[in-house]
Parts: C-alpha cells; sequence; structure tokens
C-alpha cells in the first residue's frame, strides 16, 4: 500500500508535483509563524485572530507572499525531488537566506504593529528548518524509488532496424547494457511483422512515428551492413521525420564478417547523411605513382595533405616525404603515420622523412629536392580561408602563387617525374583572393607544362571538403551539441561536397591517369565529380533532424534547434562552379573528367607574374588586385 503510494506520486505530472510542494512549503511558513509567536511571547495563539497586543495574520500573509515567490524566483521547484542531500540544503539555504533578509527588513527594521520585532528574526530561522527537513524527510520516505526512475529515464530507450543477423547478434549484446534498452526491431520483411525474436516484437518501419511516441524511443540503431546506399538513403530519409538519433553499424567489410559488438555501434558518418555513392578506388591507378617510389606531400599536416598522406602509405611508398611549416600540424601527422605503420607492419619498411618549411622558401625546396630526389609531388600547401585569405591578401598570393611556382620550378630541377596540384572550385571565376591565387597556380603549371618535358603536371579540382579544417560539418556538430543555434550564412547558399577520403583517393588516381594523356601539350585540369550541389541550410536540416532533434521554425516553436542566417562572409559565393568554358571530356574514371581551359603561354604569364610580385614586395594591393583582374578570368576585387 505504502509502496504503491509512493509510485503514485512519482507518477504525478511534474506540474503537479510543483504544486503539491508549493503548497506544503505555504503550510510550512505559517507554521512557522505560529511557532515564533510562540517563542516571543510563550503561548501559541490562533493565527487569524487579533489579540489585545499581538496580531499574528499579517506576519502569516507577509511569510506566504514572499516565500513562495522568492522561492520561485531562486529555482527551489524546478526540480523537486531531485533537491537532497548537501545540493538540497544549499539550495534551500540560499532562498531562505534571501527570504529572511527582506522578511527581517519588514518586521524587524522597519517594524510592523501587532508583530513582535523578533518574530521577523525567529520565523525565517524556523522555516529554513523545517522545508530542509521536509526535503529529506521526503527523499528518505521515497528511498531509492526516484532514484531507479532517474536511472530509467537516463536509460536510452532503442529500436534497432534490421532483424536480421547483424540485428540480432546486436540486440544480443546489447541485452545487459545499463545506458541502452532495446524496445524492439524495425523490419521492411512484411512476414516478420507481429513476431518476436529473441523476445523482442518486430514493428512495421512505416509505423515507426506511432511507436516511437507509444513506447518513448529515442533512437534508431541500423543493423544492415550489406543495405545498399539506395535503399539507405531510403531508410533514413523515413527516419528523419520521426525525430529520433540515428546510429550504425558500418559495413560488413568493415566489421571484417566478425561478431558484431557494442563498440561496433557509430554516429552517423557524413556520407550517411548526405547519400553519396562511393565508387571503390582503382586499385592500379592508387599504387601507380606510389609504390616503391619517393612521394614528397607539401602541406603533409593540413586536412587534405594529411588524408593524402594515410592513403599513400597504404600503397607501400619507399619513403613519404612531410613537408610541413606548422611544427604541431607536422609532428601530428608524423605521430599519426608512426602510428598506422606500427600497426601494419607490412607497411613498415616505408621511411617518413619529415621536414619544416616553408614552400615559399626556395632554397629549402631546392635543397630538399636534390637530396630526396622525389619521384611524384603532390602540392597541398595552401592558405584556403576565404575571409582570411581576404583581410591577407599579400600573404596568400606569396604562399599560393609564388609557393606554387618555387616548388614547380625546383621540381623541374630536381627532374621530378609527377606534380599533382591540389585546387579548389573557388578558382572558377573567382569573387576572392583564394580562388583568384589558386587560378593562377593553375595557369603556371599549364604554361610550365610546355616549357619542359622533365615532369609531367596535373592539376585536381574539387569543391568542399567535408570534415576538414573549417569544414561547416564539425562546426555544426558542436553547435548541435551545445544546443543551438546552428548558423548558416545564408538560406540559398549552395556548395559541391565531397568526403575526405574520398577526395584524397581521387587526386591520387586523376593524378595517375594523366601518363595516358599524352596527346596534350599543357598540364591536365581533372575536375572531380562531387555529385548535386547541395543547399547548407539543407544540410544543417539533416544533421539536426538526424541527431533526434526538431528545427525551430514557423510552424514548429516549440522545437529543440534555432538555424540563424549570419550574412554571406568577404568573398564568399551564393553558388561554385568547377568549370570556367565549356570544354570537358570523360575518362575511364565515372567520377574524373578532364578539362581543357584557355591558359598563356609562360613568356606573357612570366611578365604578369613579375608584376604580382613586386605588388607583393612593396605592398600595393592596388596593383595586386589589378593584376589579379588582367589575368584572372571573372575576377573582382571587393569593393572598400
Amino acid at each position: 500500500m505504502e509502496n504503491n503510494l509512493r509510485l503514485h506520486i512519482l507518477a504525478l505530472p511534474r506540474f503537479t508535483k510543483r504544486l503539491v510542494v508549493m503548497l506544503v512549503d505555504a503550510l510550512l511558513a505559517v507554521m512557522s509563524v505560529w511557532i515564533a509567536f510562540y517563542l516571543r511571547v510563550g503561548e501559541f495563539l490562533s493565527l487569524f485572530t487579533q489579540s489585545a497586543e499581538h496580531f499574528p495574520p499579517s506576519a502569516v500573509i507577509g511569510a506566504v507572499c514572499l516565500s513562495i515567490p522568492i522561492f520561485m524566483a531562486m529555482g527551489l521547484y524546478r526540480t523537486v525531488f531531485r533537491y537532497s542531500g548537501g545540493s538540497a540544503l544549499i539550495a534551500v539555504g540560499q532562498a531562505c537566506a534571501f527570504y529572511s533578509l527582506v522578511y527581517i527588513t519588514i518586521f524587524t527594521a522597519i517594524g510592523i504593529s501587532g508583530v513582535p520585532r523578533t518574530v521577523g528574526i525567529i520565523q525565517p530561522l524556523i522555516l529554513f528548518i523545517l522545508i530542509a527537513g521536509s526535503r529529506v524527510s521526503a527523499r528518505l520516505w521515497l528511498g531509492g524509488l526516484y532514484d531507479e526512475q532517474l536511472k530509467q529515464n537516463k536509460v536510452k530507450r532503442s529500436l534497432i532496424y534490421g532483424a536480421g543477423v547483424a540485428g540480432r547478434e546486436l540486440a544480443a549484446a546489447l541485452a545487459h547494457n545499463v545506458e541502452i534498452k532495446i524496445v524492439g526491431f524495425l523490419d521492411d520483411d512484411k512476414s516478420l511483422h507481429g513476431r518476436k525474436i529473441r523476445g523482442l516484437n518486430v514493428y512495421d518501419p512505416n509505423t515507426i512515428s506511432n511507436i516511437s511516441k507509444k513506447k518513448n524511443i529515442s533512437e534508431v540503431m541500423l543493423a544492415m551492413p550489406s543495405v545498399g546506399r539506395q535503399r539507405r538513403n531510403k531508410i533514413l530519409s523515413k527516419l528523419r521525420g520521426a525525430n529520433l538519433a540515428v546510429r550504425t553499424l558500418p559495413s560488413y567489410s568493415d566489421l571484417a564478417q566478425g561478431r558484431v559488438t557494442v563498440n561496433d555501434i557509430r554516429e552517423l558518418s557524413i556520407d550517411d547523411i548526405l547519400g553519396r555513392d562511393i565508387v571503390t578506388p582503382d586499385p592500379e591507378l592508387m599504387s601507380a605513382d606510389i609504390t616503391d617510389k619517393v612521394v614528397l606531400i607539401t602541406g603533409a599536416g593540413g586536412s587534405i595533405g594529411g588524408e593524402l598522406c594515410k592513403q599513400i602509405i597504404k600503397q607501400k611508398p619507399s619513403k613519404l616525404l612531410l613537408f610541413e611549416q606548422s611544427e604541431f600540424a607536422l609532428y601530428s601527422i608524423l605521430g599519426s603515420l608512426e602510428t598506422a605503420l606500427q600497426e601494419n607492419i607490412s607497411d613498415a619498411s616505408c621511411a617518413l622523412v619529415p621536414i619544416l618549411g616553408s614552400v615559399t622558401d626556395k632554397g629549402l625546396l631546392e635543397t630538399t629536392f636534390k637530396e630526396y630526389q622525389p619521384q611524384t609531388i603532390y602540392h597541398a600547401a595552401a592558405y584556403k580561408h576565404v575571409p582570411l585569405v581576404e583581410s591577407n591578401p599579400l600573404v596568400g598570393i606569396q604562399n599560393n602563387v609564388f609557393g606554387t611556382l618555387l616548388c614547380a620550378e625546383a621540381a623541374i630541377d630536381a627532374g621530378v617525374k609527377k606534380f599533382v596540384l591540389i585546387s579548389t572550385d573557388k578558382a572558377v571565376r573567382p569573387t576572392n583572393v583564394m580562388g583568384a591565387s589558386k587560378r593562377i597556380a593553375e595557369m603556371i603549371l599549364q604554361a610550365l607544362a610546355e616549357e619542359q618535358v622533365t615532369t609531367t603536371f596535373a592539376m585536381v579540382r574539387f569543391g568542399n571538403v567535408l570534415d576538414s579544417s573549417g569544414s561547416v560539418v564539425p562546426l555544426f556538430r558542436e553547435q548541435i551539441k551545445a544546443g543551438g543555434p546552428v548558423t548558416v550564412t545564408h538560406k540559398d547558399v549552395t556548395r559541391y561536397f565531397m568526403t575526405i577520403s574520398e577526395a584524397a583517393q581521387l587526386v591520387i588516381q586523376a593524378g595517375a591517369m594523366t601518363q595516358t594523356i599524352s596527346s596534350k601539350k599543357s598540364a591536365p585540369l581533372y575536375l572531380l565529380d562531387m555529385g548535386s550541389p547541395i543547399k547548407i541550410y539543407d544540410l544543417a536540416k539533416r544533421m539536426i533532424e538526424l541527431s533526434g532533434l526538431s528545427l525551430i521554425s514557423d510552424s514548429i516553436a516549440d522545437g529543440d534547434i534555432e538555424i540563424n542566417f549570419i550574412g554571406l562572409r568577404s568573398g564568399e559565393k551564393l553558388y561554385e562552379e568547377l568549370l570556367i568554358g565549356d570544354s570537358v571530356m570523360s575518362t575511364s574514371h565515372p567520377k574524373v573528367k578532364v578539362a581543357n581551359e584557355v591558359f598563356l603561354s609562360w613568356g606573357t604569364l612570366r611578365g604578369h607574374l613579375e608584376q604580382l610580385e613586386t605588388s607583393v614586395v612593396n605592398s600595393d594591393l592596388d596593383l595586386l588586385h589589378a593584376i589579379l583582374v588582367a589575368l584572372v578570368s571573372g575576377y573582382q576585387p571587393k569593393s572598400n
């Protein structure tokens, strides 16, 4: 009987619990006045009538009308039963201290007719004792029931999507997990609906909204490692509208056909969120310019450079030269690669050579190239953050343009066989200095390719790389984790996106294809197939919804996360392009195309570069922008 009463009280709505506790506190305030008068006059007085000398009703009204509003304002009723122990006494003590200050001021310092001044001091002390005692008594009476209820509320109630082998193994692995409670399965097989597997019901995925509300589900775990991308996209699209967090198991190849464990569960990757189809890399193209060769990567500690390093060591080069100007970035990538080599003994023969320095250091470049004789160079060193380069155009041009020129000339002098430049879609009709600098870097290689036959040059142009430094994805993840708002520059801004591993693999493959295009004198410009452009706003919405949260909007005012539009940054475009002209051809790789874009001869370009260098040396921004306008199609300097 008593236990049922406890359960009934805990099951009351939160608002009702608060009203009950407020009523109890009001009664305790009345009782504290009664006791205070007794301690002062030595007898129990009627609280609601006036005696010859005393008028208790004014003290009662003051106690109730002051204490409840003050306690509400100081948060005593936000979490009713959670206040216990030391934290409860501190919270109650702070609230009562503030109440005491007000009550003593009115009834002791100022004074009220019919209320002894000492009552103004005694009553707050008694009220604190009574309220603190009530909180402790309630907690003792409820015993461990409230703690158990808290634990249950913290446990994630989950459904497993997929009642096959992987789903059943996942259910078994989570059977005794204290943080996750598997409530049932979802499966597309209609013959399984209504059945039980491992004691758990199998539900129709089309009823997910009703099930999640009825069963208080907070997340769904995808246990379909062999499902195709198209089917996976449909499932995720369906789950996005159910306000559920989604986690997943990796593919069977990642699981290595082993038994599914709790550790295999992971957050959705950006591949899942974007729904892009990934093409398996061509082993021959991946190894052609790398296996048993000396390979050098500039900007090795950056996002793209670091991923190139990780992909390259898998192809077993004889030596990998890590050229990086940031000491910390170089230290980090070196440690990461050494760990990877130790984990895979078969790759341990690859020698790692860290080289600390800038691509603008001509002497260091020449010494490095001649000493180590690299056969393949991937030039990833660049300042790529549009607003920062816009604010520091001289440094941006020095690094992106003249760093590329010095690297290319040093490569020719050292007899390097292959030189691959990492470019960007922002080089197409750029509205910013960063994009213009990368287009000039492309033009340098195109022009130098016609002047010599020692080094084969290639350029690979692609759009935004997800999860790289400066990418919106890690920013959005942090903002969602912090409760928002998520910041987007403009509701209509669109970008091409590619995962960092896919971009690095395609760069390597595109570079290797260059030897098959012998009919072209100029350096081929490769365009990576980025798929369709995606609205940044839509990407933010998907990430919010697949985190189990809802977007605050005109139709959903009580949502979880808000998206704020902060305006386009300096030099930023609404839309990005990959091609300047119309001349583009397919290649043997479905994700790689080659473009034929107009460029200047080396004799003409060299004169412009000399002027550009003069503008950098003299810090002449007007001359710098004038040269960029003359050199780069579509470039317009920002208005001051």
